[in-house]
């Protein structure tokens, strides 16, 4: 009887180790790197041949098992997050996405037309538009962030990510990127591998444009440029100059717009990076 009862206490140990190992493999189906916040961006690994669906959206898994997703800036409180390995295991998970504070941000000195377009203009934004718009649609299949971000560029944050802009006294739409102010000229560089999808000199609102994809729906954008010096379809590594710090488009001085988005949804740039450096955050 007492043998029973050690090798019943045994088995039920057993049992229980087993179902947590178990439960620690299902957790471990997917590991999430990244901010669970209004405009974060999240980095993930799981199994090769693995299926992840964000919401019902599939999420492209590269051959390595790696992928990618992020949060708009008004995202709502949660999310579903679902893996599955074929002949294996499936996990749902939900995400619980934090809310933000946004600043407001008040411009002064814009020309009039670029706060309001005279009509002559607005097929002009239009295509302008469509032509970023396209670029954001495409499913690279290359995990090309997978190496990591660094900074384009060096210099006082003049204005953050989802800021509520209010120009020349009118409310407008949202800030959706970081502004690096920085010297007219001042180089331009990849933060991370990519393929130039945009490059233009000379947009409406944006000026001297280029689009990098990063891979997997991943894009970063550059505006206000100066020089554009990359073409279409160009390969980038990290560090590659891209174009030079300018002033065109709408802009009150010499700053670079620095955007990032996964697909159609506007994430903050500053989660890709650590702390600008306080000896480079200095106004010149």
């Amino acid at each position: 009887m007492k043998n029973f009862v050690s090798n019943a206490k045994t088995l039920a140990g057993a049992c229980a180790l087993l179902l947590l190992l178990c439960g620690a493999a299902r957790a471990e189906l997917a590991q999430l790197r990244g901010q669970m916040v209004q405009g974060g961006i999240i980095f993930g690994t799981t199994q090769p041949g693995a299926k992840v669906m964000l919401d019902g959206r599939e999420v492209r898994v590269s051959p390595a098992g790696l992928f990618v997703f992020g949060f708009g800036r008004d995202a709502d409180g949660a999310a579903e997050l679902v893996v599955e390995v074929p002949g294996k295991a499936r996990e749902a998970r939900k995400l619980s996405i934090a809310k933000r504070e946004y600043q407001v941000q008040r411009i002064d000195g814009l020309p009039q037309k670029m706060v309001t377009p005279p009509p002559e203009v607005l097929e002009r934004i239009r295509k302008d538009a469509e032509l970023v718009a396209a670029a954001r649609a495409v499913d690279r299949p290359e995990a090309l962030f997978a190496g990591g971000f660094v900074w384009p560029a060096f210099g006082p944050i003049s204005g953050v990510f989802g800021s509520q802009r209010i120009l020349n006294g009118e409310p407008k739409r949202p800030h959706f990127g970081i502004d690096i102010a920085a010297p007219e000229g001042t180089p331009v560089r990849a933060p991370a591998d990519g393929v130039v999808s945009v490059a233009e000199s000379d947009m409406y609102y944006t000026g001297g444009t280029v689009v990098l994809d990063h891979g997997h729906g991943l894009t970063t954008a550059y505006s206000h440029l100066k020089d554009v010096t990359v073409q279409v379809g160009q390969v980038l590594r990290q560090g590659d100059l891209l174009g030079t710090v300018g002033s065109t488009g709408r802009s009150t001085g010499p700053h670079l717009d620095w955007r990032v988005n996964w697909f159609e949804e506007r994430l903050d740039p500053a989660f890709l990076v650590p702390p600008m450096p306080a000896s480079e955050a200095k106004a010149n």
